[in-house]
């Protein structure tokens, strides 16, 4: 009966290079999508934190809605980097109080820092100059 060589140490010469590249490239990628996940949620964050501080700003009695979007724009504005940001803002009504709604919306960023995506926020707070 003829034996069959065993695979030894010289025929798994390299192979540990191979797999190196192989799962590092892979823990790369991973990182970068963790990475991208972050700095998207971080937008979205800056944007959420934005638009309520120009609800709240555009919601004080003595106080207009277009001083709500300014409001608005500036925070965002000076946490994004001067990034394009398109705000509105509203008067509403919810269960008869009277709110202002600041809406923003800004590009995300998709791969880096570019990307055409865009994120729409909206947050709204207590009118003090309304009647009910």
């Amino acid at each position: 009966m003829r034996s069959i060589p065993s695979r030894g140490a010289e025929h798994d010469r390299g192979s540990a290079a191979v797999e190196f590249v192989l799962v590092g490239t892979l823990v790369v990628l991973i990182g970068l999508a963790v990475l991208q996940l972050v700095l998207a949620l971080h937008v979205r964050n800056i944007l959420v934190s934005s638009a309520y501080e120009g609800a709240r700003h555009g919601a004080r009695a003595d106080r207009t809605l277009d001083d709500g979007v300014a409001r608005s724009e500036e925070v965002a504005r000076s946490a994004l980097g001067n990034r394009e940001i398109l705000a509105r803002a509203s008067r509403d009504s919810v269960d008869g109080a009277g709110v202002v709604v600041v809406t923003l919306e800004a590009a995300v960023p998709i791969v880096g820092l570019w990307g055409p995506g865009t994120m729409r926020v909206e947050a709204r707070a207590f009118d003090e100059a309304s009647d009910g």
